[in-house]
């Protein structure tokens, strides 16, 4: 409400300082942790020592560590991400589709982060990105990537580079046959996939159900699909991907990704879900960089 997020520990102060967020009140309890920051960094703002066991009093924290910053909700557009970060991105976007628990979040940005996503978009209905528990799950991934928040699926396309071709985790109607392996030599063909099952008939699609979304090709995960520009939708548990999401895909080309489960499991976690797709797709597009077919994506290790 008052446009400030507060960050706990030394790392996550050091990693929001170095990217240029203004801090505005820093509570510190031994002038050491103080020093260790960056001091060109810290003009301007209010520097308060009180004991340690105000700190934590105030934290939340099993195991607080001494330091405590009110900062200015950072604006992305001003922020200096680290050059390392940014030299080896990918031509990939995450968009988050409903995501709702914390931890959650905040584990799939340090997902983001690390597979080099070139920014995360959130659509209206995430939890917001700066909470508490987010900040704590993400690890620093808050200030190592761009992130978009509270956005309607109208407004998503101009968040994506021109010709983004758009694919959802979806795991529904997991019996639907999948596209066919592509010819050997091609992105993600040498790993050896289940023999598709026998198309099963599709059920009727109840009221208000997106019959676009229903008709929208699925892959599995380890097939080809992350092609420069890509994004990759995630879903929250509870409802999954959002008809936006899915009309999005079909109107880009897309594709469902389907990642197998055993028989009786409904669905991955989301984190866990985006987790395999980030880095999956980071593997297919360095391949592809690899492989001379022109994609300017830096090779990955």
């Amino acid at each position: 409400q008052h446009g400030a997020v507060l960050l706990e520990g030394p790392r996550l102060i050091r990693d929001a300082l170095e990217a240029g967020a203004a801090p505005r009140t820093l509570f510190f309890s031994a002038l050491e942790q103080l020093e260790a920051l960056p001091q060109a960094r810290l003009k301007g703002a209010n520097l308060v020592k009180v004991k340690f066991e105000d700190i934590k009093s105030w934290s939340d924290l099993v195991a607080p560590q001494g330091l405590l910053g009110i900062f200015s909700k950072p604006d992305y557009d001003k922020m200096a991400y680290p050059a390392a970060q940014l030299s080896s991105s990918l031509p990939m976007v995450l968009i988050c589709d409903n995501i709702r628990d914390p931890g959650n979040l905040g584990t799939i940005l340090r997902s983001a982060a690390g597979a080099g996503c070139e920014k995360v978009l959130l659509t209206k209905g995430c939890v917001d990105a700066w909470e508490p528990k987010v900040l704590r799950a993400g690890m620093g991934a808050h200030f190592r990537v761009p992130i978009i928040a509270n956005l309607d699926w109208e407004s998503v396309p101009e968040k994506l580079p021109v010709g983004t071709r758009v694919c959802v985790a979806d795991n529904r109607d997991g019996s639907a046959r999948t596209e066919p392996e592509l010819a050997a030599g091609s992105a993600g063909s040498n790993t050896a996939a289940p023999s598709a099952p026998k198309p099963q008939p599709r059920a009727r699609p109840s009221a208000g159900e997106d019959r676009q979304g229903l008709e929208l090709a699925a892959r599995r995960y380890h097939e080809s699909w992350a092609r420069a520009p890509v994004a990759v939708v995630v879903g929250g548990e509870t409802q999954g991907v959002s008809a936006g999401a899915l009309r999005l895909a079909a109107s880009s080309g897309g594709s469902r990704l389907v990642i197998p489960v055993a028989p009786g499991v409904d669905s991955l976690n989301s984190a866990i879900a985006a987790g395999i797709l980030l880095f999956e797709g980071k593997r297919q597009l360095g391949q592809g960089h690899r492989q001379g077919e022109g994609q300017q994506v830096p090779a990955v290790g």
